[in-house]
């Protein structure tokens, strides 16, 4: 059930975190999804959907590449309005502008349920806790989308957006697996 109390509670979680987030690069996070995929055991060749940062995002072009070259299908996410996201195929060339300032492959869509295949998920978040509440941007993209998958799903963030609290969180919040962050590698959850 969805509360008034839930909704400034995140409201005002993000604003703190978006101001956070304004300073400082982050790591691109490129061996350390190679760990991800290597303890979620994803086979070769296995698809792993994943995002490309906007930014000072956790991850990078690079980590995205370096799934790529290690033999990985990478997906990344294609906004459609309100509806879960649609996927395509990761190809650094085949990029083009999206809504929210994203980039996005311009290569042909797989639909949503294309997330259904995935071997594991690479989640963006703002912060998450040790209960594997994840605090997203707002817009409901990825809580739409990812309980169309059985796949592990790990956020990437900061090491100070892994939160020693309990974020607020709604009904229809998908928890995540895990969280990677620069300095603490791989932690499941929860903890």
């Amino acid at each position: 059930m969805t509360t008034s109390g839930e909704c400034d509670r995140k409201a005002a979680e993000r604003a703190r975190l978006r101001a956070t987030r304004r300073t400082g690069a982050c790591a691109p996070l490129s061996s350390e999804v190679l760990q991800a995929t290597a303890a979620f055991g994803v086979p070769a060749g296995g698809t792993v959907c994943a995002y490309l940062p906007v930014g000072n995002e956790p991850g990078s072009a690079a980590m995205l590449d370096t799934l790529a070259e290690s033999g990985f299908r990478v997906l990344l996410p294609v906004v459609v309005g309100p509806a879960p996201l649609d996927w395509a195929v990761y190809a650094p060339d085949e990029l083009a502008p999206g809504p929210f300032g994203l980039r996005e492959p311009s290569g042909p869509r797989l639909g949503p349920t294309a997330i259904g295949a995935a071997s594991l998920v690479l989640v963006p978040a703002l912060a998450v806790d040790h209960r594997g509440v994840r605090l997203g941007k707002g817009g409901g993209h990825y809580d739409r989308s990812l309980p169309l998958t059985n796949a592990p799903l790990v956020a990437l963030v900061r090491d100070a957006e892994f939160v020693p609290y309990d974020l607020p969180a709604e009904a229809h919040d998908v928890r995540v697996d895990a969280v990677l962050t620069p300095g603490r590698g791989l932690l499941r959850l929860p903890l």
